[in-house]
């Protein structure tokens, strides 16, 4: 039986292969991918659409790019691997001397095998990269250059997919799309995305979950400056990057480094014993950096494993699909559905007796812990939980507090209010 670690990983070898950017047809085919797995609503946004303090800009699609040596032989190829082009290169044809074609070409001296990724999205250029023995082993002599892309007014495209909950308020979670053949920054988010998707439909949750399926920066501006008006509705979100490296999680924390995420990530990942490293916030790398504006200042962390430029990989040909594992991406994806658990049931009670300690027995609640092996600590659970239920702590509150686990606490409030002693 296939396990759900090694569906993502088919996942990202199938979305591998696409030229994606920050708009254009290969963010449009990733997207129809993802939809065979979970229904999407596709939003398309004209080029000169004024975002915040951004403008949607031109589309840029390719059909073929290469660098054809004196010999006629294809040296670089944009058909062996989307990386070979700098993303957003002007159309050019040309033939030119290994002199002037060096301008244009981008390698990794320290890694001379790899080939990296480079990107000109704002400032008209082209470019390739290529592995540095490839350069070296180039030949003086006369060139051909070819870039057969366009530069036009069409759409930015991103995709949302939404779990109804109990109640409208609304979780995010959000994984950008724009990135071409890189697996673990990000196809592995996207996939680990996807899963976490499917998982929570299985059940009803208590908070609505959007997810976003956006290019990196604009599209986050985009979906912000679209959704300005109801973004008081997310009350808490959470980033996925670089999900499916070898390396132990990574917490982001939102700008706050006290929101509600923040809390519920450090108790999982503390949890569960999981080595792990707790960062601080910055306003550098992924999107929560949007999330966190002063502006909106909404509470979204961001989870990967090894953070972005924290391994040799990034942006790099080496970050392949077998850079990335099935385990590391369910390890991830485990702890995203443990996280959502705690935030899904963390809420703040009152006592309806708070008058001394209410009789258990006469309610049947100690008799419905007989035989069960963590009788005695269901039974603090339940106390823990009437002496904080104030209406002001949390039963995370009560969890850490007590050092007891967060679905004993959660299980006892269930009785309690099931027996009427307190009221969300």
């Amino acid at each position: 039986m296939t396990t759900v670690g090694e569906e993502m990983h088919q996942l990202v070898e199938r979305l591998y292969p696409l030229c994606r950017s920050i708009t254009g047809d290969g963010v449009r085919a990733t997207l129809e991918i993802v939809g065979e797995y979970l229904p999407l609503r596709v939003h398309e946004v004209p080029t000169g659409t004024q975002v915040l303090d951004w403008t949607v800009p031109q589309e840029w699609n390719i059909r073929d790019a290469y660098i054809a040596a004196p010999t006629g032989e294809r040296v670089v190829d944009f058909a062996a691997s989307s990386l070979h082009v700098l993303g957003y290169s002007v159309p050019v044809s040309a033939t030119m001397p290994l002199a002037e074609l060096r301008e244009h070409l981008h390698t990794l001296p320290d890694h001379p095998t790899w080939v990296p990724y480079r990107t000109s999205y704002y400032r008209p250029e082209w470019g390739f990269c290529l592995a540095q023995e490839t350069l070296d082993a180039l030949p003086d002599g006369e060139y051909e250059v070819r870039v057969d892309s366009t530069l036009a007014d069409g759409h930015l495209t991103y995709a949302e997919h939404v779990i109804p909950g109990q109640v409208p308020d609304e979780v995010i979670v959000s994984c950008h799309v724009c990135h071409p053949s890189l697996a673990n920054d990000n196809l592995a988010g996207v996939a680990v995305a996807t899963f976490l998707a499917r998982a929570l439909a299985e059940r009803t949750p208590w908070y609505t979950y959007r997810f976003l399926f956006a290019p990196g920066t604009i599209g986050a501006i985009t979906w912000l400056a679209r959704n300005a008006e109801r973004v008081d509705r997310v009350k808490h979100g959470l980033v996925l990057a670089c999900a499916g490296d070898p390396g132990r999680l990574t917490y982001k924390q939102s700008r706050r480094g006290d929101a509600e995420i923040d809390r519920v990530m450090r108790h999982t990942l503390l949890a569960t014993d999981r080595p792990h490293h707790i960062n601080e916030f910055t306003p550098y790398g992924y999107d929560e950096r949007q999330f966190c504006s002063p502006g909106f200042d909404l509470g979204v962390g961001s989870l990967s494993r090894t953070p972005y430029a924290g391994y040799p990989e990034y942006h790099t040909s080496a970050d392949n699909p077998d850079f990335v594992s099935p385990e590391a991406m369910a390890d991830t994806l485990d702890v995203c559905r443990e996280a959502f658990a705690v935030l899904d049931r963390n809420r703040r009670y009152l006592n309806l007796s708070p008058y001394g300690e209410p009789q258990l027995g006469r309610r049947g609640l100690y008799d419905s812990l007989g035989g069960r092996s963590d009788a005695k600590q269901a039974q603090l659970a339940m106390l823990w939980v009437l002496s904080l239920s104030d209406g002001e702590h949390s039963l995370l509150d009560v969890a850490e507090r007590s050092g007891l686990p967060f679905d004993t606490v959660a299980a006892a409030a269930d009785a309690l209010h099931g027996a009427g002693l307190i009221k969300a």
